[in-house]
């Protein structure tokens, strides 16, 4: 009898062993959910390579050559093929590229013609001109006035009240305390952030208002009540 009394204690604690052990692992499934709907923001914002070369950007290039005379830059305007047409060199591919790496490209080609060529490129962009940013774009889905793409300035300081903002504000049925911002890393990972904008503006939370970077995505949902 004694040993049949053993024998149950023994199972009964091995089973409280268990229950401890997948209560453990729930409560870091649970943490674990918690922490991905709370992303420090600026960590996720601190990825960044710099802006690149895409089609529809415009771009002013000088070349100079030793015993030469500088000559302005010229305006030039990346096309759907990713090219840019040069005097002398002809076509150039710089889709994708750096300026740092479009100017080394640029150097290279017209070293059959001049002597140290020297090439400067910088990008042409201004705001609200129907020009393509260099610094990318985010989009804003949902309740928004004006659903679609957002530029990122060349200070790259935009935040997701302003992107809204540039996307005619939220509309009088959006449930501004579950805005979502969808963002992939350069590996494909996918991070979703809830922000809540009444706790950024009525509570005073500039803090909350997160640094988005290119190719984010906003969505703004439909409150239902």
């Amino acid at each position: 009898m004694t040993e049949i009394l053993k024998n149950l204690i023994n199972k009964a604690y091995f089973a409280l062993i268990l229950c401890c052990i997948g209560g453990c692992m729930v409560l870091d499934v649970l943490e674990g959910q918690e922490k991905a709907d709370n992303v420090d923001p600026d960590v996720l914002a601190t990825y960044f390579d710099g802006p690149k070369v895409r089609p529809g950007v415009a771009l002013a290039i000088s070349v100079t050559a030793t015993g030469t005379i500088g000559a302005a830059s010229q305006q030039y305007f990346v096309d759907a093929e990713g090219y840019i047409t040069m005097e002398l060199v002809g076509r150039i591919k710089c889709d994708g590229l750096s300026l740092v790496a479009l100017q080394e490209k640029v150097t290279a080609a017209y070293k059959e013609y001049f002597l140290e060529p020297h090439v400067t490129a910088t990008f042409i962009y201004q705001p609200g001109a129907n020009m393509v940013s260099p610094w990318g774009t985010v989009t804003v889905l949902g309740e928004v006035g004006r659903p679609g793409p957002v530029d990122v300035p060349a200070t790259m300081d935009l935040r997701v009240t302003r992107a809204l903002q540039l996307a005619g504000g939220a509309t009088s049925i959006a449930d501004k305390r579950r805005v979502l911002v969808t963002r992939c890393d350069k590996d494909g990972n996918q991070t979703k952030t809830r922000i809540n904008l009444n706790e950024i503006g009525e509570d005073g939370r500039p803090d909350k208002d997160m640094l988005l970077k290119a190719g984010d995505v906003i969505w703004v949902p439909m409150s239902w009540y």
